[in-house]
């Protein structure tokens, strides 16, 4: 590692490099040198990203364009480019890196531990979309192409159930049935996108709360972090998934699923704060937020029978059945969510009236 690291302009004699933070797809290291300036070093998992050329321009024009934008440079993460001016090196075993500037003063929370700290995910994410309004989404590369293309995930799907590889079709006729009620639904947001009527923006597409440096003194939020899927999308992805994610009362592999559902009151704290930041949002931007959350939580449902009726090749699971059971719960919530439609629509548009 200290080859890689001399191949950037740091500060200071390295004195210690250590494995960081709980993130599952990168190798993360804090880096300190001894005048104490820190860093975020990283390998990039190249099996998950393999246009890691693409990945690092989107990241550098991102990062870029938002720390000319902030007041406070800890509202921005900022790479710190090579020697050479590259975002990125290759090492001789075609491992690739980069490196950030640590956010000093900043905590990553890994759950939500009260209603202030979804407010401020939200405010965070909503922040993100607002400052992005004037980037040209068009510039950047599918890091993970057809990410939220929900129509390609239920072809997908029925590819799936046609070849029936495992042989484990017959076990999840309710699950098929289910999947395939809402597929109409919950591919509207893909079809008013394609038809322009729903404008593409710099979307983050991982929006959890561990994505999000907080003040650890104020706890307020500072910016988000892990821009390894910025991409082309929806304003109404990135809500999605947040309250998919936020909002549900039980853990994506819930045995009991009678303790899955969706908390509206969290629903409510989180639209006020996405609101409250991203006042740029066109009016059918904001009614199609609750399709979002439905379509994301649907969406991922789906996935998880695809990976399970494929063999479980995507997703690491932990017993057979994991991904059938991270399906069912997000199935759940994702009924829960449809029969409160009316009242989350309701909420959307009082908290945007103000």
């Amino acid at each position: 590692m200290n080859e890689i690291l001399k191949r950037f302009p740091i500060t200071g004699r390295v004195v210690s490099c250590e494995p960081y933070g709980s993130g599952h797809i990168n190798d993360t290291y804090r880096v300190e040198t001894d005048n104490g300036t820190l860093y975020i070093l990283q390998r990039i998992n190249t099996h998950v990203f393999p246009n890691v050329a693409g990945l690092m321009q989107n990241i550098a024009a991102v990062t870029e364009f938002l720390s000319e934008r902030v007041k406070d440079p800890r509202e921005a993460m900022h790479l710190v480019r090579a020697n050479d001016g590259a975002p990125y090196v290759v090492d001789d075993k075609g491992g690739c890196w980069r490196i950030y500037d640590f956010v000093t003063g900043s905590v990553c929370l890994q759950k939500i531990e009260r209603a202030q700290d979804f407010y401020e995910c939200a405010y965070a994410f909503g922040n993100f979309q607002r400052m992005m309004a004037a980037f040209s989404a068009d510039t950047l590369s599918e890091t993970i192409p057809n990410f939220h293309n929900t129509p390609d995930r239920y072809q997908k799907l029925n590819r799936a159930i046609a070849e029936d590889r495992m042989h484990r079709v017959k076990d999840v006729s309710e699950e098929i049935a289910f999947a395939r009620s809402l597929a109409q639904e919950v591919s509207k947001l893909h079809t008013l996108r394609e038809s322009g009527e729903l404008p593409t923006r710099v979307t983050h597409n991982d929006t959890k709360i561990n994505n999000v440096l907080m003040d650890e003194v104020t706890g307020k939020a500072l910016c988000v972090i892990d821009l390894d899927t910025v991409m082309p999308g929806l304003a109404a992805y990135d809500f999605g998934d947040s309250i998919r994610f936020g909002a549900a009362t039980a853990a994506e592999d819930e045995e009991d699923l009678s303790r899955m559902r969706l908390d509206v009151d969290l629903f409510e704290t989180y639209t006020r704060g996405f609101l409250a930041a991203c006042k740029n949002l066109t009016p059918l931007e904001i009614e199609t937020l609750p399709l979002g959350a439905l379509t994301m939580t649907q969406e991922c449902g789906v996935r998880f029978l695809t990976d399970y009726l494929e063999g479980d090749t995507y997703f690491k699971i932990h017993r057979p059945d994991h991904n059938l059971l991270r399906c069912r719960t997000q199935f759940t919530l994702a009924a829960d969510i449809k029969r409160h439609l009316p009242k989350l629509t309701e909420i959307v548009s009082s908290v945007a009236r103000g």
